[in-house]
């Protein structure tokens, strides 16, 4: 019992320094100092929509144009997700006001919308479409004011306070469309503490919007390009009518507020914009059933194994040894080669190869070196890790197919380094012919699939030869029993050792562990969110590894006892049965949370899941059968063997 306390007061600790983990981050840039009067850049990131999961450039929509458009260089990161950041004619300096300014070159001189144009911001605006714009790198949001479920006195104290990303386009009131064509930017800055005669400096901390829809002839815009915002009662909206020509000015206005947030501090607001309690208890429940759960199993198998073990290595007389029955009757073909050990190699070897990448990711970002202030880091480092880690599991795969009697080492290299990567790559070049045909900026770019096919073929492929040869050189892994020359027959087995079956069984408590951060995941994927609990992931990971462990070992303890001797394949399979439960999941996800109807965003969505199904099944596959791996080796070796 004490030792049960001790064990859960560190449990306790580890999670207290996981939440400090999460609100501390190394940022991506450097701050910027700006003086009174200096220019604050508004650049444009894209437009978004989870109905379609389509990300558009700014300029996709006929928005007012600079003088010249520039784009920023991007990483390939930023290129994956969508991302084609821009400038923007809004013209914005530190600490400066500005009342009400016409955006477009004509100050009283509306836009002229053609009928395409008024369809194509019709239909983003019934799609549900987002903007997002950026300054200093800060994300813009729009604030969310509501009453919350407290006393009644309480409700007339204080509002709950969320932010969403971007802002709305626009919104439909019955069958009308209306745009949002004012925007008033509210942007926070703090003031940085220098000597008395120098001049003072401010550094941007927040950036929100308040975007409204207000009708041309309401705005009054004068021959300077200034204008004057009408009273809120008195203002009619700015209609967009899809079947003609419409008129209309882009207007916006600028407030600045003072902030005691600081630099360091400033995406804070950005990372907590949902309430996280429910994640915290969730994941401590996770954690407290896993750890009960996995010890018991332990428990019980380490006190069978031991009597098992004992009974073995009595040296009784020769009738209680013919009597014998269990999975020492199996040693003889327990570590016979399976069929096709070089495909099994090779999908281990992609397995050690995503296991190593995902490990050094999530524990970088749970260090805050991946934060969402440097856009497009987190992909970038996955990709160019996962190439670099290709020599772990070329190394990891050569030794198992030389183990396993292969002889065909250059044969069994290319199928390492092609299979599992040549089966994504093919996914998502279907994929992106189709997001091509919407002239999507998520994309790929012609230039970014052949660099991404470069560092395949360049850096992954010799990688993972390297790694194959000196695994393939390296003496095989020691088996601790002789294999026998013709292979055992099989008794009949009963319904529940079934493999399906054991798929079923198996992957409960590894999905049980890891569904709640699951939510957090496809949300941020999927609806736009920023995903930042890395430390919560981390753990959520542990846990991931030792309850996949644990499972496969049980696994193939009933599978030995049951005298069945074709573990190999039947391992690694069982132990990735959490993935079809995450299939479940994501299908029950599109169903219940997301608004998708049309069918390309649909097959996005279901071939992008394939791809996340089908490596979190290498992931735990890999995991369980190495575990498996070592059990075998180890509890034969503890055995007498006549």
């Amino acid at each position: 019992m004490a030792a049960a306390m001790e064990r859960l007061r560190c449990l306790l600790v580890l999670l207290l320094w996981l939440r400090g983990t999460d609100s501390f981050y190394v940022p991506g840039v450097a701050p910027i100092n700006f003086h009174r009067n200096d220019p604050v850049e508004i650049k444009a990131v894209k437009l978004t929509s989870s109905r379609t999961q389509l990300p558009y450039e700014y300029y996709s929509l006929p928005f007012c144009q600079p003088t010249k458009i520039t784009y920023k260089a991007e990483n390939l990161g930023e290129v994956l997700r969508g991302d084609r950041i821009v400038n923007t004619p809004f013209q914005v300096s530190m600490n400066v006001e500005k009342k009400c300014e016409v955006l477009c070159n004509f100050p009283n001189k509306p836009v002229t919308l053609t009928v395409e144009q008024s369809k194509l911001i019709a239909e983003r605006i019934r799609e549900d479409y987002y903007v997002h714009l950026i300054a200093d790198n800060l994300p813009v949001a729009t604030r969310l004011e509501f009453y919350s479920n407290r006393e009644e006195e309480e409700k007339k104290k204080e509002k709950d306070v969320q932010f969403e990303h971007g802002y709305r386009l626009g919104f439909m009131d019955g069958n009308k469309f209306y745009l949002h064509n004012h925007l008033s930017f509210i942007l926070y800055y703090h003031r940085e503490d220098v000597e008395e005669n120098q001049e003072p400096t401010y550094r941007v901390v927040r950036f929100e919007v308040i975007p409204q829809s207000i009708k041309q002839e309401d705005l009054k815009a004068d021959e300077k390009g200034m204008c004057t915002l009408p009273e809120a009662t008195g203002s009619a909206p700015q209609e967009i009518d899809p079947s003609k020509e419409n008129q209309m000015l882009f207007t916006y206005s600028v407030h600045w507020e003072e902030s005691d947030i600081k630099w360091a501090s400033r995406w804070d607001t950005y990372l907590t914009m949902s309430d996280v309690q429910i994640h915290w208890f969730s994941i401590i429940n996770s954690v407290v059933v896993v750890f009960f759960l996995s010890g018991i199993l332990s428990m019980i198998i380490i006190r069978t194994l031991r009597k098992d073990i004992a009974n073995y290595n009595k040296e009784d007389d020769i009738e209680d040894t013919m009597e014998e029955s269990g999975w020492k009757l199996v040693h003889g073909d327990v570590f016979r080669p399976p069929q096709y050990p070089m495909i099994l190699s090779s999908l281990l070897g992609s397995g050690i190869q995503l296991f190593c990448m995902i490990l050094i990711v999530i524990f970088v970002a749970m260090l805050g070196m991946l934060s969402p202030s440097s856009r497009g880091a987190l992909m970038t480092t996955a990709c160019f890790l996962f190439m670099f880690m290709g020599v772990f599991g070329g190394f990891f795969a050569g030794r198992l197919y030389r183990t396993l009697k292969g002889h065909r080492w250059k044969k069994g290299a290319f199928c390492t380094a092609t299979l599992y990567p040549g089966v994504v790559f093919g996914i998502c070049f279907v994929l992106n012919c189709f997001i091509w045909g919407k002239h999507s900026s998520g994309a790929v770019p012609f230039p970014t699939m052949v660099a991404l096919l470069c560092m395949w073929f360049g850096i992954s492929l010799p990688l993972v030869y390297l790694g194959y040869y000196f695994g393939f050189r390296k003496q095989p892994y020691d088996n601790p029993v002789r294999t026998n020359q013709i292979p055992r027959q099989i008794p009949e087995q009963r319904w529940y050792m079934n493999k399906f079956v054991g798929i079923l069984m198996a992957g409960i408590l590894p999905f049980g562990a890891m569904f709640i951060e699951l939510f957090f995941i496809f949300s941020a994927i999927w609806e736009n969110q920023f995903y930042y609990l890395f430390g919560f992931l981390f753990l959520v990971f542990i846990i991931l590894v030792v309850s996949c462990s644990q499972i496969s070992i049980v696994m193939v303890y009933f599978q030995l006892c049951a005298e069945d001797y074709r573990w190999w394949w039947r391992t690694f399979l069982v132990s990735g049965g959490s993935a079809f439960y995450v299939l479940i999941y994501a299908i029950f996800y599109f169903v219940n949370k997301l608004d998708i109807v049309e069918f390309i965003p649909s097959l996005l969505y279901f071939g992008y899941t394939a791809l996340m199904v089908l490596s979190f099944w290498l992931l735990t596959g890999t995991i369980g059968f190495y575990a498996a791996y070592m059990f075998v080796r180890k509890i034969y070796a503890a055995v007498k063997i006549d």
